[in-house]
């Protein structure tokens, strides 16, 4: 874990004082009043010395020359966010120097002027001063890299927590999808019950990373310019039959005119999804939700509004905040973290956009309105993969892959969609398998025993060259877990549990699927 302590060079005083004796008088009273205090033969060399410490600067005006004077000017603003080092001037009098060291303080920031001459007893205090300020500053970058390692610490437990929880889930997803190509429609009660909790787990699997990553700026847009009708077209659809079982009536007008923004197709689809599965959730049986797209001024917007529980006007103000839900009942029917809000919030604005909330009130309904920068010049270009483009030819592929349940499954649902699978259960025989057959795909786990991900797929790359097509299957999505893939020869990035449509569409060329 970083740790930072308040040094005693965080309270040493650097000192230029370049003509007569003024220099060793400064350093030492100083050092008469136990101030640390460091003499420097030029301001060059005093601010060479800040990146070891520095609790306060004291400079005559004969040290700030203009050259000097850029010289500390560029110091100070290469200073870290938490710092504002204290700057002591001694200038003389007059109306020329009252100009020169306003001119100073504009250049400098923190400048305490004190006018020549000037007393032992006024250098001591405005010295101890600029020293207690200065220790207040230190103990800000305290709490500061305190704050910082609590964050990293708390990415990488989700992060690895996200990991754990994958697994289990990708297993199960499988053998979901599994059983429903087999299963005739309509789909057995026990199984339609087994993909829906499914995919509950999943999205609170996402949101926990998610809110890691936005809090901390790790999210990454895929922009292209899109048509948010479409965008909201297929959030909508997943819905309908929940709008259906809670008996809630669904008005959607999205127009006729094409509302183009630049934006990332999945992100922005994520926040509609939220706010409609919101709607949902809070609005009881026989309520309506309504959802409005247009164009206002030079903004497409987009409202979800419905006739739920409403808001109180202390929920509305922290409605965003992380971990605040409306009231409800104990038994938590409609489930959640309290986090969805706090991504979609960040994701809305990410994309330059706003997002707003409005109710009259607890019992009366609720809408959120999402304003979004529009695009005048250019033509959306969207493109969505159909199942049945995907699979265009039977391909030989192997599975790299040390749980078993994974493993198995995933062969059997490719199998099932007509591709030859072989199956490996470490990076070793992996490796082998993947220089022997030298299959179409080879579908390969990170966490391996033995040989990792990453050394399986730099050895067959080195070994099969581009005749091979290389999918990274694992736990961890963030944007560097993909830039390490790509690094490492694979070709395309699937995080677990993927859906079915995700893990097809991997198979083919040029595809890249956090």
């Amino acid at each position: 874990m970083k740790t930072l302590e308040i040094t005693a060079n965080d309270q040493r005083v650097l000192v230029h004082a370049p003509f007569g004796r003024d220099g060793s008088i400064v350093s030492s009273t100083l050092e008469g009043a136990n101030i640390k205090a460091t003499l420097f033969a030029s301001v060059a060399q005093l601010l060479d010395e800040l990146r070891n410490g520095v609790g306060a600067i004291i400079v005559t005006q004969e040290s700030l020359t203009p050259g000097n004077l850029r010289l500390m000017e560029t110091a100070v603003e290469s200073q870290p966010p938490w710092s504002d080092v204290p700057i002591l001037v001694f200038l003389g009098r007059g109306e020329s120097d009252e100009a020169r060291a306003m001119r100073i303080s504009r250049m400098l920031g923190n400048v305490t002027v004190l006018e020549r001459p000037v007393s032992r007893f006024t250098m001591v205090s405005a010295t101890k001063a600029a020293l207690r300020a200065r220790r207040r500053q230190c103990e800000v970058r305290e709490l500061l890299y305190h704050r910082e390692n609590e964050i990293l610490q708390r990415d990488q437990f989700l992060a690895m927590l996200g990991h754990e929880l994958r697994n289990p889930l990708a297993a199960i997803s499988q053998a979901v999808d599994l059983m429903r190509v087999s299963q005739a429609e309509p789909l057995p009660r026990p199984l339609q019950v087994m993909r829906r909790q499914c995919d509950h787990l999943v999205r609170l699997v996402d949101e926990l990373l998610d809110v890691s990553r936005v809090t901390t700026g790790k999210i990454s847009l895929s922009r292209k310019d899109i048509d948010v009708r479409e965008i909201l077209t297929s959030a909508l659809g997943p819905l309908e039959p929940l709008f259906a079982k809670q008996r809630l009536g669904l008005r959607v007008d999205l127009g006729s005119q094409r509302l183009t923004v630049n934006g990332d197709a999945t992100r922005l689809e994520q926040v509609f999804t939220n706010l409609l599965t919101n709607a949902i959730k809070y609005t009881p049986a026989g309520g309506h939700v309504r959802v409005t797209a247009s164009v206002e001024g030079d903004a497409v917007v987009i409202k979800v509004a419905d006739t739920g529980l409403g808001l109180s006007p202390k929920v509305i103000s922290r409605v965003f905040d992380i971990f605040v839900q409306s009231e409800r009942s104990l038994d938590r029917s409609q489930g959640g973290l309290g986090i969805g809000l706090t991504v979609v919030r960040r994701l809305v604005e990410l994309h330059g956009g706003t997002i707003a909330v409005s109710s009259d009130g607890e019992g009366k309904g609720s809408e959120f309105t999402v304003r979004l920068p529009l695009l005048l010049s250019r033509a959306a270009q969207s493109a969505t993969v159909e199942m049945a483009a995907i699979q265009d030819a039977s391909l030989h592929v192997l599975v790299v892959e040390d749980n078993e349940d994974n493993r198995e499954g995933l062969k059997d649902l490719l199998e099932a969609f007509g591709h030859r699978v072989d199956v490996a259960a470490d990076g070793e025989q992996g490796l082998r398998l993947a220089t022997r057959l030298r299959p179409d795909v080879a579908m390969v786990d990170i966490g391996l025993p033995h040989l990792n991900g990453y050394q399986v797929a730099e050895r067959v790359r080195l070994a099969l060259g581009d005749s091979i097509h290389l999918v990274a299957l694992t736990g961890y999505g963030q944007p560097d877990d993909i830039r390490r893939t790509a690094a490492a020869g694979f070709d395309a990035h699937v995080t677990k549990p993927a859906s079915l449509d995700k893990l097809l569409a991997a198979l083919r060329p040029h595809e890249r699927h956090a």
